[in-house]
């Protein structure tokens, strides 16, 4: 068993005049327990990953990705290879502040929360291109998904090691880590944090991530409502859309039976098109069961989560 407190998480691509800086930062937020540093190179093509390699702090791994594979991929690769009870993810680029890291440890603690994630209480960035978008875009992301998160896109968290390993990290779902946390029955707070201007390197975000943000968010509606569920999405509609194709076919049925020339009738193509538009959902729905089926059984997986088990404190002399 590993004995690392807290495992500080950090994904970098072409970020080599921010490696030095943030080591020491990291290092002087964390002197008072124990904890690793893990870079992510993610395919850097600077000099990033030789700096990481040239530095001589005692406490850092690197991990290096054969390319760029994007920020949750790296997130994930840095969260496999951390050995510590909590895990924390932070920017690369000095945005983020370490000295934030123990009280939001103590937090969690004290607070039994899974996840602790940082809110950019002053944030430092630009109004219309970084500020507006990712307003919006919280906006509808806390309406949708019902989650009450004031700020998704602050990489600054702490997690308990467990939730954070079982998260499922792909695509572009880094955005969407408070969401995938939830789903794991992750118990969540946040606290205000201190952000930075960046002072070195290129922002690697742009207006355009805003576009990514809603098409991933239709997934984590998905994956919320009916990942364990998927014929309660796919078999209502269909049978919505089956029962409106029955309806209109009956109703042309009465008319034919009345003397009336149906054929051609653009009514008569719409309830062959919802008649088989509702059964191709249907056996869709039916299909992903089954698919949800072999997902668990093949893995051993349940589809619940227990947090601990409660043993009832016996009085009195014990009953043989």
């Amino acid at each position: 068993m590993s004995n690392i407190k807290i495992s500080v998480v950090v994904c970098v691509f072409n970020e080599e005049d921010n490696i030095d800086p943030l080591i020491s930062q990291i290092d002087k937020a964390m002197q008072s327990m124990s904890y690793e540093i893990i870079y992510v190179d993610d395919g850097s093509t600077d000099k990033t990953l030789h700096k990481l390699k040239s530095n001589p702090h005692p406490l850092l791994r690197t991990v290096e990705l054969r390319k760029n594979y994007g920020q949750s991929a790296a997130l994930a690769a840095g969260i496999e290879a951390a050995q510590g009870e909590y895990i924390v993810t932070l920017d690369g680029d000095l945005q983020n502040d370490p000295s934030d890291i123990p009280e939001m440890l103590s937090m969690a603690e004290q607070g039994a929360w899974d996840v602790v994630a940082g809110v950019r209480a002053k944030r430092k960035d630009g109004m219309f291109l970084r500020k507006i978008p990712s307003k919006i875009a919280n906006a509808l992301i806390r309406y949708l998904s019902g989650i009450r998160m004031t700020d998704y896109g602050c990489t600054l968290k702490v997690f308990k090691a467990d939730i954070a390993k079982e998260m499922g990290l792909y695509g572009e779902l880094h955005r969407f880590i408070p969401v995938l946390a939830h789903l794991e029955g992750a118990k969540i707070t946040q606290m205000d944090v201190k952000h930075h201007a960046r002072q070195f390197g290129e922002s690697k975000y742009g207006i355009n991530r805003t576009f990514k943000v809603m098409s991933d968010l239709l997934l984590m509606l998905f994956l919320k409502k009916y990942m364990a569920k998927p014929m309660h999405l796919f078999g209502t509609i269909g049978l919505f859309a089956f029962a409106i194709g029955i309806l209109i076919n009956g109703y042309l049925l009465f008319l034919k039976i009345l003397g009336q020339d149906i054929w051609g009738k653009p009514l008569l193509f719409a309830g062959a098109l919802f008649l088989i538009f509702g059964i191709q959902l249907i056996t869709i729905g039916i299909v992903v069961e089954i698919q949800m089926r072999t997902y668990y059984e093949s893995q051993n997986k349940t589809p619940y989560s227990v947090r601990t088990i409660h043993q009832a404190k016996k009085s009195g002399a014990e009953v043989e």
